[in-house]
């Protein structure tokens, strides 16, 4: 079953370590894509979503547009990040791993992110069905070659290596019109 990603109730967040004392936390504010799920079968989902690699924002628009350069996501020669599903592995009642291919900045890692499956609801508004999911992994700047950092005079790093992904995911199936 084929489901429209609702951006307005949907997010995809990260945070890093920044001085190894604390986070920042940005998102990207455009993405969308295919979404395939059947809550009969969770195994069989996919997901091909891509976002927009300019849009993100941490609120600092100076940080947004050194995150925007060849430093970080080299934005101009590649605009977009993209995962695209491989695999679901089902580990409880409505809990998952999604298995797939990330691509940051030209380079592609396969990443697993643990999923929870909050269950679907008719939407009173529009008399959508809708489903809810949470998703996180942490993966390695490294490992995607982004590696712009400066030591700290007491040790250390700028930017932390681990980020942490954060995805909120609302997605709905409009009824069949009784007309068609």
């Amino acid at each position: 079953m084929s489901w429209q990603i609702d951006n307005a109730h949907s997010k995809v967040g990260f945070h890093v370590r920044h001085m190894m004392v604390s986070k920042v936390r940005g998102s990207f504010e455009a993405f969308g894509g295919e979404f395939r799920f059947d809550p009969d079968n969770p195994a069989d989902a996919f997901v091909n979503i891509s976002i927009d690699a300019k849009s993100i924002n941490t609120g600092v628009a100076d940080r947004d547009g050194h995150l925007r350069s060849p430093d970080f996501f080299n934005v101009e020669t590649y605009p977009e990040l993209t995962f695209v599903s491989k695999r679901v592995e089902q580990t409880g009642d409505g809990q998952g791993r999604l298995i797939g291919d990330l691509t940051m900045a030209g380079t592609t890692r396969e990443v697993t992110l643990d999923v929870t499956y909050f269950g679907t609801q008719i939407n009173p508004m529009s008399g959508a069905m809708t489903a809810g999911f949470s998703a996180t992994t942490s993966i390695s700047r490294k490992e995607f070659d982004l590696t712009w950092n400066v030591a700290l005079e007491s040790g250390g790093w700028l930017v932390g290596d681990k980020i942490t992904i954060e995805i909120d995911l609302e997605a709905f199936k409009m009824p069949v019109s009784e007309t068609a």
